[in-house]
């Protein structure tokens, strides 16, 4: 047993907020009251004083890149696995762009037999297309039927609009989620950097807002008519935030993810930071930023997740026209959150706590974590506004190509609990 006492509970799921007392047997929660004292326990028990930290369900993120097969020596499921619980996560969701990439049984099989030896849960997608090009639909039943828990070409747009249209309609009757990654290549005349001040300065061609903005507006509308449950990743653009905004309002089935390195850095980044702040789509502009944090606000976005992205020093040493894009972004995620949402005033806690856990949860059809009696015991407790250093040499990822290594951030984590067993003290 573990007893978690004087904790301040923050849940999503029941809107609690509220210094409360957790009890686990095995991996469940067993009682949640406002004084359980080890002497009213019979057998062993293991304490946890929380006084002054916060208790939370544990984090989910829908949108990380283990690289598992194909790419190990970035990050394997078993590293990917340590980084999400030192960052808070008792559940990810890997995207599908493996070598080779998750469009049959044999690969799928390969990461969910691995994925049993993990400190969390890691869930699988699949491709939308097959070997990732585009051109033909993955048994999209036989997949869903060997656990498969969604459909994503990420990293790669899905420019088919007929073959895009029988994914979805496909997923619908499937009850999966199809999420898609919305970059025209027409208006991406050098990926990784935004078109506009910085990649002038740089004489770099640059990524065009345009380049989401097309997607979006036609997948939206696309979602609209087959009603097929659809997320739009790592929302970049101003305009596309408006696009997600209104297909909701007409009735889509549509959801947005937002990272913290979009609502954190603008386009300046890539001057300080040079290929560590190199990522597809690119970071953008400051009003691009305040409207990304305003779609959150009024739930237009509705979840956070990391777009965990590692690659090797030797890639990033690279100029920036041939440096991968992409950052690590599981172990300074909610803490980003916290320094970025919440203390500015633009989120409550209980609000980033949504977008981080109940939300991507539900798009995946999960049960959402929740601190009741009788849930599972997978929790995060953390320092809300504890602060600490992000160090290169201190994180659990194979990888370390972040632009926040050296930031002082709020958010200390102090455990991480995945059925029941601590997978991270810190």
């Amino acid at each position: 047993m573990l007893l978690i006492q004087n904790g301040r509970i923050v849940d999503p799921v029941t809107g609690t907020d509220a210094i409360l007392d957790v009890l686990i047997d095995d991996n469940r929660i067993v009682k949640v009251a406002e004084k359980i004292s080890p002497d009213m326990i019979s057998g062993d028990v293991g304490v946890i004083d929380a006084s002054g930290l916060v208790v939370a369900p544990g984090l989910v993120d829908t949108h990380v890149h283990f690289r598992d097969p194909g790419f190990t020596y970035k990050e394997d499921i078993l590293t990917g696995a340590e980084a999400a619980a030192r960052g808070g996560f008792t559940t990810v969701v890997c995207m599908a762009n493996t070598k080779p990439a998750v469009d049959n049984p044999e690969t799928l099989s390969y990461i969910q037999e691995k994925a049993k030896q993990a400190k969390i849960r890691v869930l699988q997608t699949a491709t939308v297309s097959k070997g990732l090009k585009g051109q033909e639909l993955v048994d999209m039943d036989g997949l869903a039927g060997l656990g498969a828990v969604g459909f994503t070409d990420d990293g790669i747009p899905v420019m088919d609009e007929q073959l895009l249209t029988t994914a979805m309609e496909k997923a619908r009757e499937l009850g999966v989620p199809i999420s898609l990654h919305e970059e025209d290549p027409a208006f991406v005349y050098q990926a990784g950097v935004n078109q506009g001040a910085v990649s002038e300065k740089l004489k770099y061609g640059g990524a065009s807002h345009t380049a989401e903005d097309v997607m979006v507006a036609r997948d939206c509308m696309i979602a609209l008519a087959t009603r097929a449950s659809v997320c739009i990743q790592h929302i970049s653009s101003a305009y596309s935030v408006e696009m997600v905004r209104l297909a909701k309002r007409l009735g889509a089935d549509v959801h947005a993810e937002a990272t913290p390195h979009h609502f954190t850095l603008t386009e300046d980044a890539v001057l300080q930071y040079g290929t560590n702040a190199r990522m597809n789509p690119p970071v953008r502009t400051e009003a691009d930023r305040q409207k990304i944090i305003e779609g959150l606000q009024d739930g237009t976005i509705d979840m956070i997740v990391t777009d965990h992205a590692p690659h090797s020093e030797e890639e990033k040493a690279r100029p920036l026209a041939d440096a991968p894009s992409g950052i690590t972004g599981l172990e300074t995620s909610l803490a980003l959150g916290i320094h970025s949402l919440v203390k500015p005033g633009y989120l409550t806690l209980m609000q980033l706590l949504t977008c981080m856990s109940k939300n991507p949860a539900e798009f995946y059809h999960l049960t959402p974590g929740s601190v009741v009696e009788g849930a599972a015991a997978d929790l995060v407790i953390f320092g809300q506004y504890e602060k600490w250093t992000v160090r290169k040499e201190e994180f659990a990822s194979k990888a370390s190509n972040s632009p926040f290594i050296g930031w002082e951030l709020p958010g200390r984590i102090h455990y991480t609990i995945y059925q029941g067993k601590i997978v991270y003290q810190g």
